[in-house]
């Protein structure tokens, strides 16, 4: 896995660090309270996930021809399947005879799929296979009976799937600056460590906020990773959807003082890789936090985080998982004990009085994106 910082963002946060400064947006922001607690917002966020390329699974998850997952995103039922060519296929996980799941188990192999309903059979392909008791069912135009398709990529070590079936504009286009970023990451490699699945009471847009806040490390976690991170020092790399946010280990601040500063040193800065609309991509040295954040289907003061902890396979041994486990301790101390008991009073709050706006400073140039980028997209929304 191959995550340099690069020369010019490595200097800037030592411009920051000597000046006591940090990336600066334009203006303050003001994000209406209503958009944290109104279920008619959270539906036409909804919407708006509907037309994005999503990541709905690691391609590791699907090793060999015959593999599958299922998932439910956004509502639907989804079956992931590698084909025999190696290619990536991506179905609604229903049967075309009644609707049942043609696939009840979250992974396996398997060469064909059987609705436990009627029998109705398909193949890897889609393909409408049999049709138990076809001659008293009546005629069944196999050709316009396959698994519904919905739009799929492998790229970067990701299946990418979209939901609309007049999709505004290719994978790569949707990437934009973030493919390059993400082709340097190297996760075609990567499999997955650890799994972990997290319901919260809190409006997704505030999770993906808490990750990449670098206001409150010292206030929040005091004793934890506020004596490790730098509190307001970031670099924000805009990568038009999607962009980047680098924060500083304290080290680097005090190698700085001590006038040590050496090119190594650049490991002390970080990028958190921000994918719109719910994906948070944490760098580590040996190993990568890939972040999911879903929002519930209709309660805007809840959501779902699935977090996996991915490494390249050629180096995961029993050291590396030792590392990743101690990472997973530290997340878990900060995320489930601090942050996420601090976000849930933010939504508490919010439902209950769901006027007047919350500020996003100038200092708060990272998570003013996704609140900008998503209010771009809901003004572009079909109405």
């Amino acid at each position: 896995m191959n995550h340099r910082i690069s020369a010019q963002v490595f200097d800037r946060m030592v411009d920051h660090l000597n000046n006591g400064t940090t990336d600066q947006a334009d203006s303050v922001l003001h994000v209406p309270v209503s958009n944290f607690a109104l279920p008619e917002h959270l539906a036409r966020e909804l919407e708006v996930f509907r037309r994005q390329w999503l990541v709905g699974a690691m391609a590791s998850e699907l090793p060999e021809p015959g593999s599958f997952v299922t998932r439910d995103i956004l509502g639907s039922a989804v079956l992931f399947v590698r084909q025999k060519s190696g290619k990536v296929a991506t179905y609604l996980n229903m049967c075309r005879h009644r609707g049942g799941k043609v696939e009840l188990e979250d992974r396996g192999k398997k060469p064909f799929f059987v609705c436990a309903y009627h029998g109705w059979s398909y193949d890897g392909d889609g393909a409408l296979r049999g049709v138990p008791f076809e001659e008293q069912l009546g005629p069944v135009d196999r050709g316009c009976n396959n698994l519904h398709a919905v739009n799929c990529e492998e790229r970067h070590g990701i299946v990418w799937i979209n939901f609309a079936a007049d999709a505004p504009g290719t994978l790569t286009e949707f990437l934009g600056a973030a493919d390059a970023v993400l082709a340097d990451y190297g996760l075609e490699n990567s499999v997955i460590h650890m799994d972990k699945k997290i319901h919260s009471n809190i409006n997704w847009k505030l999770v993906m906020d808490g990750a990449i806040d670098v206001l409150h490390p010292q206030f929040l976690h005091p004793t934890g990773v506020g004596k490790l991170i730098q509190t307001n020092a970031s670099v924000w790399q805009d990568l038009g959807r999607h962009g980047r946010s680098f924060s500083v280990y304290k080290k680097l601040a005090e190698k700085i003082k001590a006038g040590t500063v050496e090119p190594e040193d650049r490991r002390y800065v970080t990028g958190n890789m921000v994918l719109f609309p719910n994906v948070n991509l944490i760098p580590t040295p040996d190993h990568f936090e890939f972040w999911n954040v879903w929002p519930d289907l209709k309660d805007p003061g809840k959501c779902f985080i699935h977090i996996r902890f991915v490494v390249d396979a050629a180096k995961l041994d029993e050291r590396i998982a030792g590392r990743i486990n101690r990472s997973w301790e530290i997340l878990e101390q900060a995320a489930l004990e601090e942050d996420f008991p601090m976000e849930e009073t933010i939504q508490a709050n919010a439902l209950a009085r769901p006027v007047g706006d919350f500020l996003y400073g100038r200092s708060e140039a990272p998570c003013q994106h996704l609140h900008r980028q998503l209010a771009r997209e809901l003004a572009a929304a079909p109405s």
